[in-house]
């Protein structure tokens, strides 16, 4: 039963691009989008978040730090998806693996042996080549290409934090999450001096059903799903998010990868199934996508 719930939300994951570009057709944009999904979500975490406050009010720099890190991560990958082509983002989301083992080297102690080095030269040569190979050198990465990488960092530095503090309860780091997300998009619609974009009433519902059902349903199964089997198992699992997402892409959005990108998706999923399968999986396992 947990593996299969875990398949059914890592498959859910990678098609988190179909409501959003599906969202943003109706005049809704990334940050628009956060605000109301994210929001809508939090309400159901925040009486928990602030039922367990005698939990985790010891630890007010952690939760600040899933806050900012996590609510940044959910921000960046959305704009990026909805801006971005599917299979380029995802796969350079996924570098989340090289962050993490450099961020759990630097802040938790974690031994990097053989096995990781060649993990993390196999992801940033797959970089590499989905980024355009030699052509890089000439030209620097896309806006977008810096957000997904960028998302996927804060990513992984969120669970890095995430790991580093276990008395934290688990609906307080989605709290964060959610929470941080909301208020880092307002904050973006506030500095764009725009103020809300005008949305018709199918935009808002669509927005507000992509949080309170996509969201917190693909959440809690991953959740649920990850404290009941081995976490190199669920790890494994997990990466039928970027399969789901290169699949769906290519047969129902129309997009094709060039050798090159094929090539450097191969790298990056070698990459991750090698850390996967001895990284424990951290408490709040996704969020984003």
């Amino acid at each position: 039963m947990p593996t299969a719930v875990l398949l059914f939300a890592a498959v859910m994951w990678g098609f988190t691009w179909l409501p959003l570009k599906t969202i943003n057709s109706l005049g809704v944009d990334g940050s628009l989008l956060t605000l109301i999904a994210f929001g809508a979500a939090s309400l159901l975490v925040l009486p928990a978040m602030l039922w367990q406050w005698p939990r985790w009010r010891g630890h007010p720099r952690a939760v600040a730090a899933m806050f900012v890190l996590g609510g940044f991560a959910n921000l960046a990958f959305t704009v990026a998806l909805i801006q971005g082509d599917i299979i380029r983002v995802m796969m350079l989301f996924y570098l989340a693996p090289v962050w993490g083992v450099l961020g759990g080297a630097g802040f938790l102690g974690e031994r990097i042996d053989s096995k990781r080095v060649l993990g993390v030269m196999l992801a940033l040569a797959g970089a590499f080549l989905v980024l355009g190979g030699s052509a890089t050198l000439d030209a620097p990465p896309s806006w977008n290409d810096l957000l997904a990488v960028a998302s996927g960092f804060a990513f992984a530095m969120n669970n890095v934090a995430c790991r580093a503090t276990q008395q934290v309860p688990v609906a307080t780091k989605l709290g964060a999450m959610f929470v941080g997300s909301s208020v880092l998009a307002a904050g973006h619609l506030w500095l764009l001096g725009e103020g809300v974009p005008s949305v018709g009433p199918a935009g808002w519902v669509s927005s507000l059903a992509y949080g309170l059902v996509w969201i917190v349903v693909a959440t809690l199964a991953t959740q649920w799903a990850v404290t009941h089997m081995e976490a190199g198992r669920a790890a494994v699992i997990l990466i039928a998010e970027l399969l789901a997402a290169v699949l769906s892409a290519a047969l129902i959005a129309g997009e094709i990868m060039s050798p090159q990108e094929v090539a450097g998706g191969v790298l990056i999923l070698a990459a991750t199934l090698l850390e996967a399968r001895r990284e424990v999986v951290p408490d709040v396992s996704h969020a984003v996508t």
